[in-house]
Protein backbone atom coordinates (compact mmCIF):
# COMPACT_ATOMS: atom_id res chain seq x y z
CA UNK A 1 0.00 0.00 0.00
CA UNK A 2 1.02 3.63 -0.91
CA UNK A 3 1.90 6.33 1.81
CA UNK A 4 2.30 9.71 1.18
CA UNK A 5 3.94 12.63 3.35
CA UNK A 6 2.62 16.12 2.78
CA UNK A 7 4.44 19.16 3.99
CA UNK A 8 1.82 22.44 4.19
CA UNK A 9 -0.31 24.48 6.13
CA UNK A 10 -3.92 23.49 6.52
CA UNK A 11 -4.92 26.78 5.15
CA UNK A 12 -3.30 26.33 1.79
CA UNK A 13 -5.78 25.63 -0.66
CA UNK A 14 -3.21 23.34 -2.72
CA UNK A 15 -2.47 21.67 0.32
CA UNK A 16 -6.16 20.95 1.03
CA UNK A 17 -6.83 19.69 -2.85
CA UNK A 18 -3.62 17.49 -2.21
CA UNK A 19 -4.96 15.68 1.04
CA UNK A 20 -8.35 15.23 -0.63
CA UNK A 21 -6.96 14.03 -3.52
CA UNK A 22 -5.33 10.87 -1.99
CA UNK A 23 -7.79 10.66 1.05
CA UNK A 24 -10.46 10.24 -2.34
CA UNK A 25 -8.11 6.92 -3.53
CA UNK A 26 -7.90 5.45 0.28
CA UNK A 27 -3.82 6.19 0.02
CA UNK A 28 -2.25 6.50 3.65
CA UNK A 29 -1.45 10.00 4.48
CA UNK A 30 1.25 11.87 6.92
CA UNK A 31 0.49 15.32 7.17
CA UNK A 32 3.24 17.64 8.37
CA UNK A 33 1.36 21.16 9.61
CA UNK A 34 4.08 23.65 8.79
CA UNK A 35 2.84 25.64 11.50
CA UNK A 36 2.89 23.27 13.92
CA UNK A 37 6.42 22.06 12.81
CA UNK A 38 8.85 23.26 10.64
CA UNK A 39 10.32 21.00 7.75
CA UNK A 40 14.44 20.54 8.68
CA UNK A 41 16.82 21.96 6.04
CA UNK A 42 17.49 17.90 5.69
CA UNK A 43 13.92 17.47 4.42
CA UNK A 44 13.90 20.85 2.56
CA UNK A 45 17.38 20.72 0.88
CA UNK A 46 15.84 16.94 -0.57
CA UNK A 47 13.41 18.85 -2.52
CA UNK A 48 15.61 21.56 -3.40
CA UNK A 49 17.83 19.42 -4.92
CA UNK A 50 15.47 17.98 -7.38
CA UNK A 51 13.59 21.24 -8.11
CA UNK A 52 16.13 23.72 -7.21
CA UNK A 53 15.85 26.03 -3.77
CA UNK A 54 14.55 29.00 -5.99
CA UNK A 55 11.34 26.72 -6.84
CA UNK A 56 10.62 26.10 -3.21
CA UNK A 57 9.71 29.88 -2.16
CA UNK A 58 6.49 30.68 -2.81
CA UNK A 59 7.03 34.90 -4.37
CA UNK A 60 3.71 35.65 -5.18
CA UNK A 61 2.73 34.82 -1.73
CA UNK A 62 2.15 37.77 0.80
CA UNK A 63 4.43 36.74 3.52
CA UNK A 64 7.36 36.75 0.80
CA UNK A 65 5.98 40.33 0.47
CA UNK A 66 5.92 41.19 3.98
CA UNK A 67 9.57 40.06 4.61
CA UNK A 68 11.06 42.67 1.77
CA UNK A 69 12.57 39.27 -0.02
CA UNK A 70 11.92 40.75 -3.58
CA UNK A 71 15.08 41.84 -4.03
CA UNK A 72 17.22 39.35 -1.83
CA UNK A 73 19.58 37.18 -4.11
CA UNK A 74 20.90 35.12 -1.42
CA UNK A 75 22.32 31.48 -1.30
CA UNK A 76 20.90 28.38 -1.01
CA UNK A 77 22.28 27.67 2.20
CA UNK A 78 20.55 31.00 3.28
CA UNK A 79 17.41 30.01 1.78
CA UNK A 80 17.04 27.06 3.51
CA UNK A 81 17.69 27.92 6.89
CA UNK A 82 14.60 30.81 6.32
CA UNK A 83 12.50 28.16 4.61
CA UNK A 84 13.35 25.79 7.67
CA UNK A 85 13.08 29.08 10.18
CA UNK A 86 9.73 30.48 7.79
CA UNK A 87 7.62 27.67 6.70
CA UNK A 88 5.11 30.37 5.15
CA UNK A 89 7.47 31.45 2.23
CA UNK A 90 7.74 27.86 1.15
CA UNK A 91 5.38 27.31 -2.22
CA UNK A 92 3.30 24.19 -0.93
CA UNK A 93 2.30 21.07 -0.64
CA UNK A 94 5.50 19.61 -0.82
CA UNK A 95 4.59 15.81 -1.26
CA UNK A 96 6.84 12.72 -0.97
CA UNK A 97 6.30 8.78 -1.26
CA UNK A 98 9.27 7.09 -0.67
CA UNK A 99 11.80 8.56 -3.09
CA UNK A 100 9.55 10.65 -5.35
CA UNK A 101 8.63 14.09 -4.48
CA UNK A 102 6.91 17.08 -6.19
CA UNK A 103 6.05 20.67 -5.43
CA UNK A 104 2.47 22.65 -5.53
CA UNK A 105 -0.40 20.35 -6.87
CA UNK A 106 0.69 17.57 -8.85
CA UNK A 107 -2.02 15.28 -9.39
CA UNK A 108 -0.82 13.94 -12.92
CA UNK A 109 2.42 13.09 -10.95
CA UNK A 110 0.17 11.28 -8.42
CA UNK A 111 -1.78 9.46 -10.64
CA UNK A 112 1.55 8.09 -12.09
CA UNK A 113 2.35 7.16 -8.71
CA UNK A 114 -0.56 5.30 -7.95
CA UNK A 115 -0.72 3.66 -11.39
CA UNK A 116 2.75 2.47 -10.68
CA UNK A 117 2.67 1.27 -7.10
Amino acid sequence: MMEVQVFGTKKCSETRKALRFFKERRVRVHFVDLKERAASPGELRRFAQKFGVESLVDREGKRFRDRGLASAHRGEAWWLETLAEDPELLRTPLVRARDRLTLGCDEAAWKDWLAGA
